[in-house]
């Protein structure tokens, strides 16, 4: 199946010509955005397999705070594709943990070779990051049921509510139900808290590795 990949560039040619490179190279562009208010509003609610993000875009907020923004409620690879690489810039970027980050201009075998690397090792992390929900239940005051324990890990990798919903096959009133009782064994009160607490055990599982 093909990669599928958001663009967020907001010089239309610039986002054209990745537009076309991305298809040639066998992946799925499958939207160009230019403003990050756009942008974080997409993401909210849809989880491409990777996101290629210019610093500066239109908007309320650069790319970067896009990038933040959204490390707050699900894992998404962010790949940085810019023209600066000044180290104010390259701090502040690097602060987000980002999966790539590709000055201008680039040519093909550099984007190929840097969205492979990227989804590699987004892969190599949440396989581990799965593998470390096993320690969930040392964080909740009740142990979790199996829908329970099935909907958090689609939560920790980075699925909306919507995608939640379609994988389960559940209503969204049920969805709400799980959720409730779910942040009320975890003893937090939203998804970011939720996603926080268990970071502590993932990062702590990666340490002992």
């Amino acid at each position: 199946m093909k990669k599928r990949i958001l663009i967020i560039e907001d010089e239309i040619m610039v986002a054209m010509q990745l537009d076309q490179m991305l298809k040639e190279l066998g992946y799925l562009p499958i939207k160009i955005i230019d403003n990050a208010d756009e942008a974080i509003d997409y993401l909210s609610f849809h989880t491409p397999d990777l996101v290629l993000c210019d610093i500066s875009i239109k908007g309320s907020a650069d790319g970067i705070a896009v990038a933040e923004k959204i490390n707050l409620i699900k894992k998404i690879p962010f790949v940085y594709l810019t023209s600066f690489a000044d180290n104010y810039t390259i701090d502040r970027a690097s602060k987000t943990l980002p999966y790539g980050y590709v000055v201008k201009p680039y040519g093909k075998a550099d984007l190929r070779s840097s969205i492979e690397v990227a989804l590699t090792k987004f892969k190599a992390e949440s396989d581990q990051q799965r593998m470390s929900l096993e320690k969930m239940e040392s964080l909740t005051t009740v142990p979790l049921t199996i829908k329970e324990f099935e909907i958090v890990q689609l939560i920790v990798e980075g699925e909306s509510y919507e995608s939640i919903q379609a994988i389960q096959d559940i209503s969204n009133n049920t969805l709400k139900t799980h959720l409730k009782h779910i942040n009320q064994k975890f003893c937090v009160e939203n998804r970011s808290a939720l996603l926080q607490k268990i970071l502590t055990v993932y990062t702590n599982t990666k340490t002992n590795l």
